[in-house]
Order: structure tokens, then sequence, then C-alpha cells
């Protein structure tokens, strides 16, 4: 049985021990979390949500994704702006699904 949830604005087609990154969730490594936003689950498909579905999942760590470079520049100008970011991560297994 798979499950689609919606956690940090991105959809994910999850099963059970699936291992996911997601955007930063405040919940510390080792805890277990409840993703109540479950799109579609079992054959049901949600309005936008299925009533009574969720699914557990334990957080593994928190961590980071790898740099990436934003480089501006515009030609003649003598315009250059250079900028890294590096997203904040949450890694979880998926324990268990439960449909409504």
């Amino acid at each position: 049985m798979f499950a689609v949830i919606r956690t940090g604005g991105k959809q994910y087609k999850v099963q059970k021990d699936d291992k996911i990154e997601v955007e930063k969730l405040d919940v510390e490594a080792g805890k277990s979390v409840d993703l109540d936003e479950v799109l579609f689950v079992d054959g049901k498909i949600g309005a936008p949500l299925v009533k009574g579905a969720k699914v557990v999942a334990k957080v593994l760590e928190q961590k980071r994704a790898p740099k990436i470079t934003i480089f501006k520049k515009k030609r003649r100008q003598n315009y250059r702006r250079k900028k890294g970011h590096r997203q904040n991560l949450t890694l979880l297994q998926i324990t268990d699904i439960k449909a409504a």
C-alpha cells in the first residue's frame, strides 16, 4: 500500500519503510511524527485530503543539503553577485500508513 502526502509545499509518494528527505520539520532526531496531509491512500482520493488518514514517520536525522551557488551577472554593467545556499532537511523513515 502506498500514500501520497504533502509536506513543505511538496508532494511525496511513500510506502512503508521508505526513507525520504523533506523540508525541515521542527522535531528532534529519534522522535516520531504524524503527517496528516494525506492526499491519496489505498485507492481513496481526497478532496483535497483523505479524512482520518495519516502517515507515521520516524525522524532519523536533521541535515543540510549540498550547497548551491547563485550567480547573477549583467553584461557590460560591472554587476556580479555570488551567493551560496544550503537548505535544511529532515530525513524521515515511514513506519506506518493508516487509512481512514
